[in-house]
């Protein structure tokens, strides 16, 4: 791990370069998936994933939102843990999106990516 202990809200709004490279629509399940799948006879491999991907840690009693870093070497690490965020919407966000939890991880939704957007100054 790089980061001896993980960003708060207020660092990731210091810095623009965690709003102008956040991905927002990736989700846990395109990210843990296989980068180079065999399609018949041939090979196929997807494009990489490098940026920040924000996502619901669904491991624990309560959904807590993390933020990870996901390079293009398909190396991943937790940076930061939101804890500003209002976890009814944490709650709403891992009901609607229960079917598409991946080892843990729940995708965001949109009322929880418009609500980061403002926190960060992205809107």
């Amino acid at each position: 791990m790089i980061f001896s202990e993980l960003i708060t809200l207020k660092e990731l709004k210091e810095d623009p370069y965690f709003r102008e490279n956040m991905l927002w629509d990736v989700e846990p399940e395109e990210v843990m998936s296989p980068r180079c799948i065999k399609e018949g006879d041939k090979l196929v491999y997807k494009g990489p994933i490098k940026g920040y991907i924000p996502y619901i840690d669904t491991s624990g009693a309560k959904p807590v939102l993390f933020i990870m870093r996901h390079t293009q070497m398909d190396y991943g690490e937790t940076i930061a843990r939101i804890d500003e965020i209002p976890e009814e919407m944490l709650i709403e966000a891992v009901n609607e999106n229960r079917h598409k939890i991946c080892f843990g991880m729940c995708p965001i939704n949109e009322k929880i990516k418009q609500w980061l957007k403002r926190e960060l100054g992205a809107l």
